[in-house]
């Protein structure tokens, strides 16, 4: 379905990213979901040449994991994309990138329960192979309402809470974000708006309400939104900053950081902004 860039090859990444493998899992009947997983750069040389399972025990060597949960259209492919994994990698973390249900080269139809079905199953396999190093989720856009909602499973359904979450251009739920995207602002002064555009997400179970789900949540949250953001506007993530810090007991756990207007970062490419290795960095120290 969501298959651009057109001409990659999604199962050999290495044309792409260095120390880098490319395998499937099956999370449910016939729904199986393509995977990219990079090692720290510091053991790019030993990973030369190596299959998969040396990846999979490589998660053990108690470098911090990430899984990466992209925003709504195209692929783990996409250049931003690519560029975030280069970036974590290059500071210490094992990243695994996927695309859900209905993207890429992933089999099944996309829909909310089956995005967080998705992750939540890649986020057990990859427990069951890292030991004690801290798993992370990093969405952007799309995927932090996918993240939040994983996390907030997670922890009602078992007690377990994520080691953090990064939310880069987040909103609040997809009602406000679908409300506040520009290709709709013609049609808002219109009657019949509400109904004809957000309820019918209503109607297709689509809500990713992370504003609610932050609410219960406990796990470290690092927000980050570019002041120019012409997709989902920095409101709607300083929205949900807001939100979070009023219901976490530990206001320390919760952090917002905003890239200016001037950087020309937009929606999609903080992730080539210098100081962004700095920024996660100094999250994850003060939350060790």
């Amino acid at each position: 379905m969501f298959k651009f860039p057109f001409f990659v090859d999604l199962s050999r990444p290495e044309l792409l990213l260095n120390h880098t493998v490319n395998f499937y899992l099956t999370t449910e009947p016939e729904v199986t979901i393509g995977v990219w997983h990079s090692v720290p750069a510091s053991r790019g040389i030993e990973a030369q040449g190596k299959d998969h399972s040396w990846y999979e025990e490589a998660l053990g060597d108690d470098n911090p994991v990430i899984l990466y949960l992209h925003g709504n259209g195209a692929t783990r492919a996409a250049n931003h994309r690519v560029n975030l994994i280069k970036v974590m990698s290059a500071i210490g973390f094992h990243v695994l990138a996927v695309d859900y249900r209905g993207y890429g080269d992933s089999s099944g139809s996309p829909s909310e329960g089956g995005f967080t079905k998705d992750i939540l199953y890649l986020y057990d396999w990859v427990k069951a192979r890292s030991g004690k190093s801290r798993v992370f989720l990093w969405g952007h856009s799309l995927g932090t309402g996918i993240a939040t909602n994983v996390a907030r499973k997670l922890l009602e359904d078992r007690g377990t809470q994520v080691d953090g979450l990064i939310l880069e251009s987040p909103y609040t739920n997809i009602r406000d974000a679908a409300a506040n995207i520009p290709v709709t602002k013609i049609y808002r002064q219109f009657p019949g708006f509400d109904y004809l555009i957000l309820d019918t997400l209503a109607l297709a179970d689509l809500f990713f309400q992370s504003d609610e789900n932050v609410k219960v949540l406990t796990s470290p949250i690092l927000i980050l939104h570019a002041e120019d953001d012409p997709v989902i506007p920095s409101h709607l993530g300083r929205k949900l900053f807001e939100t979070a810090i009023s219901a976490y007991q530990d206001k320390n756990k919760v952090r917002f950081v905003a890239f200016p207007d001037k950087l020309g970062l937009a929606h999609d490419y903080i992730s080539f902004h210098p100081d962004l290795p700095a920024v996660v960095k100094d999250f994850l120290k003060n939350i060790t």
